[in-house]
């Protein structure tokens, strides 16, 4: 694409998809009027490849003409997310995740099967027109191996298949698989002492009288009571940190985005859960969203939000669905819209559905995507509660932080600090997945030990013996068995060189390759580079060449040169680069170099 038109014309069928969403084209329409829905160009897309399976450079010039943007700058977004593809390709694809903790479960075995009877990735095949490609992880890694079926067309339909096996694959892609969505509940759920967990598996999902029969929406009416300031100094009196892996003080953001006087404010709930080994917001999405509706409402009256979004991970088709009624039945039954319970408040909520970006999770990325932009990060100053969507002062919060709030609210602050440790204070969901005899999603106070949490979920899996524990997730660190005893804290955490991350505990025995969990976690950082920054760009992939090098029968000179460079990839990115992304990258690497002592001895190639 260029930044001119080029000849080629969009299909009747793919004006529709695009009509469909933005309405009927206008003549007249174009300049401001057209800009003004910018933010639509993500949905657009998605629109065209529900439809269609492709978006063509005819279908792009229809978009860029409807939304009066570059034709280069659309293909440059489309080309962005991984889940949409400027070439042709058959309406069903069959996405098998290959990564770490589908690799544990025999995910290259299924490829290969796959590759043997329907050609290598990316070709097509199957009786009624298909392909298959490999992706990261699909977020099922509690019912590992994991596949995601995508269908386009008028009744484009998206289905999770876990687990899976060779038949059940070669089956999709011969369409003659009808799988039925996953409930959410398939893995199992459990803890000490439910209380974000407590009516997941209980509550009808769908069912907003259900919902209100458990305590629902009584904490938005708490909030009304309570008003605004109140409702900050009691989540501040929480001492709630963030959950999505940054820990930051909830109060502290929400306070300051109130007091920024610049309008209007806006409110996002991230629920682009990408974390290889993360699946607690999706749980929690899939089987309680009306908590979430709720949460967010509370949140955007105590700092003064209109609208908001929820900036839903693109291969969560179940979670997506579930928010979307809720969001429906929210507005229907008036705890959304333009008199909120009759107490005079306004705030909606408009879904985003990601794309297939890891980097999308990443706060401003995320605000670049909403806002139909390429989902790089911006640089900081200035922060999200000063500029952050549309320019504008910004509350943003993951899934599982906004949770906590009701709870907040309907035992108060100071009850609420009581429970876990004085520094990490409420309980923590964490996704147990790998070598545990019950693989799911765990809901602890903060403070048990990382060997009471093990056990809960059956300890390690049959007569196998523990090798390491990927604690926080891609971008956390292993740690080794003797780490069993450390309670799970935030202090405790970062006092042993770890993070608690995205809630990740990933166990793998004695029986798994590590260096290759290393290689994939390297070449997962590398693919989900944006590429914005020069330390990330670049480091990722020398990080993961100087994996490769290591795995081969090179001299101990060159592997102690290959030793040496990945300190200073590591140095580097941590150092330059301007997101996440890349300042934790290496921080794998690192700690199964330091803590588990891996490349020391020629049998750990």
């Amino acid at each position: 694409m260029d930044l001119h038109y080029t000849a080629d014309v969009a299909t009747d069928e793919e004006r529709a998809a695009v009509d469909g969403l933005l309405g009927a084209a206008r003549n007249g329409v174009s300049g401001a009027a057209a800009r003004r829905q910018r933010h639509l160009l993500l949905p657009v897309l998605h629109a065209l490849a529900d439809r269609i399976g492709w978006i063509s450079a005819g279908a792009l010039n229809y978009v860029s003409r409807r939304l009066d943007v570059a034709p280069a700058e659309a293909y440059g977004v489309a080309t962005f997310y991984a889940l949409f593809s400027t070439t042709p390709r058959p309406r069903r694809v069959l996405h098998v995740c290959d990564d770490i903790a589908c690799m544990d479960a025999g995910a290259q075995a299924l490829c290969a099967a796959l590759a043997s009877t329907f050609g290598p990735a990316g070709e097509s095949g199957g009786d009624a027109g298909a392909t298959w490609l490999r992706t990261p992880c699909l977020g099922l890694c509690d019912r590992a191996p994991a596949a995601l079926l995508t269908t386009a067309g008028a009744h484009h339909s998206m289905v999770q298949l876990a687990p899976v096996k060779a038949e059940d694959l070669a089956s999709a892609m011969n369409g003659t698989r009808e799988e039925p969505a996953l409930s959410g509940v398939e893995g199992h759920v459990g803890g000490r002492e439910l209380r974000l967990l407590r009516r997941v598996g209980k509550v009808d999902p769908e069912s907003i009288d259900a919902y209100r029969a458990h305590d629902g929406y009584s904490a938005l009416r708490e909030a009304f009571e309570l008003g605004p300031e109140r409702v900050i100094a009691e989540i501040t009196t929480s001492k709630l940190l963030g959950r999505g892996g940054a820990a930051f003080p909830t109060g502290r953001k929400m306070d300051a985005v109130a007091r920024t006087p610049e309008r209007p404010h806006y409110l996002i709930c991230n629920a682009d859960e990408s974390e290889p080994g993360t699946f607690k917001d999706r749980i929690l999405m899939e089987c309680d969203p009306y908590a979430i509706v709720e949460a967010m409402t509370i949140a955007a009256y105590a700092v003064g939000c209109e609208g908001g979004f929820i900036y839903i991970r693109g291969e969560y088709p179940l979670a997506a669905r579930r928010i979307g009624h809720a969001v429906a039945q929210a507005r229907k039954h008036g705890f959304l819209g333009n008199d909120i319970m009759s107490r005079g408040f306004r705030f909606d909520i408009e879904i985003r559905r990601g794309a297939g970006a890891y980097i999308c999770g990443e706060e401003t990325a995320l605000f670049n995507s909403i806002e139909g932009k390429r989902g790089e990060p911006r640089s900081k100053p200035p922060f999200p509660v000063q500029a952050g969507l549309f320019g504008k002062p910004t509350q943003i919060n993951n899934v599982e932080t906004l949770a906590n709030i009701p709870l907040i609210l309907l035992e108060g602050g100071a009850a609420y600090a009581r429970i876990g440790t004085p520094d990490s204070t409420g309980t923590r969901l964490f996704c147990l997945s790998g070598a545990i005899a019950r693989p799911g999603l765990y809901e602890v106070p903060h403070g048990t030990t990382l060997g009471a949490l093990i056990e809960m979920a059956g300890g390690v899996r049959g007569d196998e013996r523990l090798q390491a524990i990927l604690l926080g997730g891609a971008a956390g660190a292993f740690v080794p068995p003797a780490a069993l005893t450390m309670p799970l804290t935030f202090e405790d955490a970062r006092a042993a060189g770890a993070t608690l991350g995205s809630g990740v505990v990933m166990l793998f025995s004695e029986r798994v390759h590590l260096p290759a969990i290393l290689r994939r976690i390297a070449q997962f950082f590398r693919d989900e580079s944006c590429g914005q920054c020069v330390p990330c760009r670049v480091g990722t992939v020398r990080q993961e060449e100087a994996l490769h090098r290591l795995a081969s029968d090179a001299t101990s000179a060159a592997r102690a040169q290959d030793l040496v460079l990945l300190d200073e990839i590591g140095r580097a990115m941590r150092d330059a680069s301007i997101c996440g992304l890349g300042q934790t990258a290496a921080n794998v690497i690192d700690s199964a170099r330091k803590s588990l002592n891996l490349f020391t001895t020629e049998a750990q190639r």
